[in-house]
């Protein structure tokens, strides 16, 4: 891969330095795993942060005998940093949606290079304040009702990971429990809500594809009440 297409990837890289670029892809170790796989395991010790070349992931915890998934993320993004950034045992799993092909960089390298790179080092902050403002926005939307909360998974998942396509932008199919879950919901009202989507058009659902095409984000979009 180009050192311009990687950047393009990976948003966290996109402001820095080429060096940094040939650095990392020259260091970083790629890794393949199926769906279902755990790529990595609650209180296990921080040793590397991975990116995610393809596919999907969710970041789940366990709760006393429950498991409860926190995030679902996809291509581009990135996961692990937490673990290293605070020298703490790892306090999600992370498990493979789909098919996934990832890179990790070791731990020591990859504070390295935030020490090297500002841009880099500073990237990363705004990144991770991104994610806390995500989280804060979520609390605020505890309240609403459920349709509310669900469209706003979907347009924020469009945003980050969808794949434009000439008349939609389609998403994985997320496992319904996951769904409902990242909307806080519960999957009874998140299978009603994704049937009710689909039969109005908004939404195409393709099982056997494993896929979600998002054909009236706008309306979504509206229904979340970001326009």
């Amino acid at each position: 891969m180009q050192t311009i297409a990687f950047s393009e990837l990976f948003p966290l890289f996109n402001s820095a330095s080429p060096e940094t670029l040939e650095w990392v892809m020259t260091n970083a170790v790629e890794h393949d795993y199926p769906a279902g796989r755990a790529v990595l395991m609650e209180d296990a010790w921080g040793n590397a942060v991975y990116f995610i070349e393809s596919g999907w992931v969710k970041v789940r915890r366990h709760a006393g005998e429950s498991v409860v998934t926190l995030a679902v993320l996809g291509k581009g993004d990135f996961f692990g940093e937490m673990a290293i950034l605070d020298e703490s045992p790892r306090s999600t799993d992370v498990v493979a949606l789909s098919s996934v092909k990832l890179f990790s960089i070791s731990a020591q390298r990859f504070i390295q290079t935030l020490f090297k790179d500002s841009q880099l080092h500073h990237r990363m902050l705004q990144l991770m304040v991104r994610r806390l403002r995500q989280t804060n926005f979520r609390f605020q939307l505890r309240r609403q009702p459920p349709a509310i909360k669900l469209a706003n998974v979907l347009v924020s998942m469009a945003e980050n990971y969808g794949q434009r396509k000439a008349k939609s932008i389609e998403i994985f199919n997320i496992p319904m429990k996951d769904l409902a879950d990242v909307s806080d919901i519960t999957p009874e009202e998140a299978t009603k809500i994704m049937e009710k989507l689909d039969s109005k058009g908004w939404i195409r659902i393709d099982p056997a594809n494993h896929v979600v095409d998002l054909v009236n984000l706008r309306q979504l979009a509206h229904l979340a009440g970001r326009i």
